[in-house]
């Protein structure tokens, strides 16, 4: 069983600004501390659907967030797609025991590598895909097509080009973690 808290601590982070490092401080339930981290697009998933070509054709980082004030209601099946015949849906006691209650950050993702060739425009837009019931790769963060509110979701984004990507989704998770006591909501392994 996961463990929750509610958390307001503020975590410090280093990240690379114009060849050099500045600390930042990043509340991940304070929308001008992720758009101070370098977080941009901010469309829902209703948008996207219709229009993703904003974002970027690079590597990075991204986070889906509730700004729901609603209270989460969950939906059994969700509309998420089954690749390679593998149902994506969990139980709804499984997605309550998952369900971070203080938390606007649902999930933490990545696109890309040092060497590989994702990029955020390719890997959202994949899932998105999903999120529309079509048999797509994109198993991670999954969770979030259980939600009745799917289509309200926020999308947002952080181009990185000078760094890994999977270092930066883990240092993003590893501080969500420190600040709510566990990972986000959709965000499943370790």
């Amino acid at each position: 069983m996961i463990h929750k808290t509610s958390g307001t601590v503020k975590f410090q982070y280093w990240q690379l600004n114009n060849k050099s490092r500045k600390l930042e401080i990043m509340d991940f339930n304070k929308l001008e501390d992720i758009k101070t981290a370098g977080f941009k697009g901010f469309k829902n998933v209703k948008e996207l659907w219709i229009d993703s070509s904003e974002i970027p054709d690079i590597k990075g980082v991204y986070l889906v967030l509730n700004s729901s004030t609603k209270l989460h209601e969950f939906i059994l099946p969700g509309v998420g797609g089954f690749f390679k015949d593998k149902n994506p849906n969990i139980s709804i006691e499984e997605l309550e025991t998952n369900w971070v209650e203080s938390s606007n950050v649902i999930y933490i993702g990545k696109a890309g590598s040092l060497n590989g060739e994702a990029t955020l425009r390719k890997r959202i837009r994949q899932y998105l895909r999903f999120g529309q019931g079509k048999k797509v790769g994109h198993w991670g963060g999954r969770l979030i097509w259980q939600l009745s509110n799917h289509e309200e979701l926020i999308f947002c984004w952080k181009e990185i080009s000078n760094q890994d990507p999977r270092e930066v989704e883990k240092e993003l998770i590893g501080k969500y973690a420190r600040q709510f006591g566990c990972r986000p909501f959709a965000n499943l392994t370790g």
